[in-house]
């Protein structure tokens, strides 16, 4: 069968090539690939600034957006042939720790897990690809296409649930959400933002094209420039950049009882002077909270599911920029201006 794979540590050396199929000890939930979406993480593994293969095998099949059919699974597996399914990409540690043992593993404690298409997994950019039934999600049919982009929500699906733990610590109204970064981690905060009924606004450096329009499609507010001259403190905060001045501008306007979630995954060498007696000062007296997040557990996929499933479909299909067949694969990696989330389609060669 096809596969997309790189070799670990080697700058570029992405290709396709033929592998075999998926041993049944992979698990017994057996689908064909239909797409695969491409993100940050995907280049930076390309770039080779991280990544790591399967014990005993010099490559790893790329790829953790997944969405595929289900060909075989066993009859008390809750999958059937022809269910629209989804991978869930982190497991669990072997030993495991204390979140891994409660299904947790998005929080494990000793980073000894495995990631599909990251880390010591193959993913899911293969034309079939196994899991073990509790590792595979199933989907709303009517969601088609839209379904490659459950993995992405259910970051933002983990992201909102802290912060809405957090915020629970007292009374809380929050009533304004700011959202740094318009890609499709920032377009999906935003989504949710909207869903919960909050007055959503999203910065990016992009001043026209598809990002502004889906932003006012869900009724939010579209902004450039500098965060301090937006005029309000928001009650919330997703920054989804990974820019280091960007998150320094995030942190100066926090306000009281305010929450900034980084969500964004910043490069090295990114320097900012910081004032960190003027951060102390004002997270102590305003009761203001920053922390990071990334991957999700089943619950989170559950609850992302239910976000799409609530969406307007028009608009997730706008989030999608270009479906190149697998043929073409090369080209889905040729980053374009206007790209928002672009997608390998399996089902056309």
């Amino acid at each position: 069968m096809k596969a997309i794979t790189i070799v670990p540590g080697t700058p570029n050396s992405i290709s396709v090539q033929d592998v075999p199929e998926p041993p049944a000890s992979d698990g017994s939930v057996l689908v064909r690939a239909v797409e695969l979406g491409i993100c940050g993480t995907d280049f930076e593994l390309i770039s080779a600034d991280y990544g790591w293969a399967p014990r005993g095998s010099k490559y790893l099949i790329l790829g953790h957006e997944s969405l595929g059919v289900v060909e075989d699974a066993p009859a008390d597996s809750g999958f059937k042939k022809g269910d629209l399914a989804v991978g869930i990409v982190r497991h669990p540690d072997p030993v495991p720790c204390v979140a891994c043992a409660v299904d947790e593993w998005d929080m494990c404690r000793n980073m000894k897990y495995t990631e599909r298409g990251i880390k010591e997994i193959s993913g899911f950019g293969a034309e079939l690809w196994r899991s073990h039934p509790g590792f595979v999600v199933k989907l709303d049919p009517k969601l088609g296409g839209c379904g490659v982009l459950m993995e992405p929500t259910t970051i933002l699906a983990k992201a909102w649930d802290h912060i809405t733990r957090i915020g629970e610590r007292a009374l809380w109204k929050p009533k304004t959400l700011l959202v740094t970064g318009a890609g499709p981690v920032g377009l999906l905060a935003a989504l949710i933002g909207a869903q919960r009924g909050l007055e959503v606004h999203v910065l990016d450096r992009v001043t026209e094209g598809p990002k502004p329009e889906l932003v006012h499609d869900l009724g939010g507010h579209y902004h450039t420039g500098p965060l301090d001259k937006l005029g309000f403190c928001p009650d919330v905060m997703i920054e989804c950049t990974g820019v280091a001045s960007v998150i320094v501008e995030a942190i100066n306007l926090l306000g009281t009882d305010g929450i900034l979630c980084l969500a964004g995954v910043s490069s090295h060498g990114q320097e900012q002077t910081l004032d960190i007696g003027k951060i102390n000062r004002t997270m102590v007296l305003e009761n203001s909270v920053i922390f990071g997040t990334v991957n999700a557990n089943r619950k989170h996929y559950q609850m992302a599911a239910e976000v799409l499933g609530k969406a307007d479909q028009q608009w997730l299909s706008k989030m999608i920029s270009r479906r190149e067949p697998l043929a073409n694969w090369r080209k889905a990696f040729e980053r374009q201006p206007d790209d928002i989330k672009v997608v390998i389609d399996f089902s056309h060669r």
